[in-house]
């Protein structure tokens, strides 16, 4: 478009200048008409030649621009290429990072839902399991309890047959001292009496022996008076002797 501008641009300048030539070859006489005419075709060729020289210059230098200018938008195409060549990569690089953090969110997410139903499975078993505990708690606390009050009602039987042992040990000691005492009473009358007897026998001994005495005194002194007369002496000496030696 800026090429056709320029032509168009040219060939009015061309036809302003034909336009003036034309004037001033109107006012040149008839002589020098055919002269003019030939100077004026010749210059007009000139000047045809320089416009198309003038022209193909401005064509080269508009073709040069437009190839710099073709060069530089090449250049910035490749650029805009290569910028896209690399947003591409970097696009499929995402993508495929992308695919594959989509792919292990996948795996991770089906790993956390086992996870969650392992976990359900755990936590359900736990449940059941400290419901199991508590329950055998429970019973655990019961058969304490009932141990406790079986150790307490022993305890209390314990202390009843002990003090009842107790109550029956110290009337049996009781029982045994009164009777100790009974017999120590019983065997010191029975001594007492005893020692009375044997003193009573001892004295009605020693009255028997003296009543004896007393019968053998007078049996010999009636025997002596029998026998003043008879000399029958030694005998009554050995009697006295042996007398002697019986007491």
């Amino acid at each position: 478009m800026s090429t056709k501008n320029k032509k168009n641009r040219v060939k009015v300048r061309s036809q302003k200048k034909t336009s003036s030539s034309l004037s001033k070859l109107a006012s040149i006489t008839t002589s020098s008409l055919s002269n003019a005419y030939t100077n004026y075709r010749k210059n007009l060729e000139k000047k045809k030649i320089k416009e198309i020289k003038l022209r193909k210059l401005e064509e080269k230098n508009e073709i040069i621009k437009e190839k710099k200018d073709l060069k530089i938008w090449e250049e910035k195409l490749q650029k805009e290429s290569n910028k896209l060549n690399l947003k591409e990569q970097e696009l499929r690089l995402k993508d495929k990072e992308l695919k594959l953090k989509e792919d292990y969110q996948k795996i991770e997410n089906k790993r956390l839902i086992k996870k969650d139903e392992d976990l359900g499975v755990i936590d359900k078993d736990l449940r059941i399991k400290e419901k199991e505990l508590k329950q055998r708690e429970e019973e655990q606390n019961r058969k304490d309890i009932d141990l406790k009050v079986r150790e307490d009602e022993q305890k209390t039987r314990d202390l009843k047959e002990k003090r009842k042992k107790e109550k029956l040990l110290k009337e049996m000691k009781e029982d045994e001292d009164r009777k100790k005492k009974l017999e120590y009473i019983r065997i010191q009358e029975w001594e007492e009496k005893f020692d009375q007897e044997q003193k009573l026998k001892e004295q009605a001994e020693i009255r028997r022996e003296q009543k004896l005495k007393e019968k053998e005194l007078l049996r010999l002194k009636s025997t002596e008076d029998k026998n003043l007369d008879n000399p029958a002496l030694p005998s009554l000496e050995n009697f006295k002797v042996d007398k002697t030696s019986e007491n």
